[in-house]
């Protein structure tokens, strides 16, 4: 079985930072991707960031400049650094990752529990 634990959101100031971290266990042979969504209240999910292996990480058009998505592959970790952020970037954010695992070989889809993002003053 394999979990996705998402931590480091929170209130924050308009212009202010946050990094969300989103840790990956159990039974884990490779992730092949990783994203971060967001959904704030009355619309969609929507895709912030994403990494896939070999490639550049890409980025939804309001996150350009302002976020980073990173991955620490060795901990099984991906991040997102936030800045300047704006109100309207409040919204639970939402780890997912495509991960292969150990016991099959098989790549199945997993999503976090999500972290609130809160920026207000």
């Amino acid at each position: 079985q394999v979990q996705l634990v998402e931590s480091g959101g929170g209130l924050v100031q308009p212009g202010g930072s946050l990094r969300l971290s989103c840790v990956a266990s159990g039974s884990i042979f490779s992730i092949n991707y990783c994203g971060w969504y967001r959904q704030a209240p009355g619309k969609e999910r929507e895709l912030v960031a994403s990494s896939t292996s070999g490639d550049n990480p890409y980025y939804t058009e309001f996150a350009k400049g302002r976020f980073s998505i990173s991955r620490d592959n060795a901990r099984n970790t991906v991040y997102l650094q936030m800045n300047s952020l704006k109100p309207e970037d409040t919204a639970v954010y939402y780890c997912n990752a495509k991960i292969k695992q150990v016991w099959n070989g098989q790549t199945y889809d997993y999503w976090g529990q999500g972290t609130q993002v809160t920026v207000s003053s």
